[in-house]
């Protein structure tokens, strides 16, 4: 799964530490987030989507052709 977290982060002109603060995780998940090493929580995943004001599927992108079980 990719997602757009380090882009919108810096945008929004923000660190990885406050980032964290905002979604309540530690600023290592916020890491591995953005690396693609860790899929987040279906809560988490609303979490971070509220922070930056729009939908999961906009944040989140699952990538076309099969699952990510990983």
């Amino acid at each position: 799964m990719n997602n757009r977290l380090r882009e919108l982060r810096e945008k929004a002109g923000m660190t990885q530490e406050e980032l964290a603060a905002l979604a309540g995780v530690s600023r290592q998940t916020i890491i591995s987030l953005e690396k693609g090493k860790y899929n987040p929580s279906i809560i988490l995943a609303y979490s971070l989507s509220k922070v930056f004001n729009m939908s999961i599927e906009d944040l989140f992108l699952l990538q076309e052709g099969g699952r990510n079980n990983g």
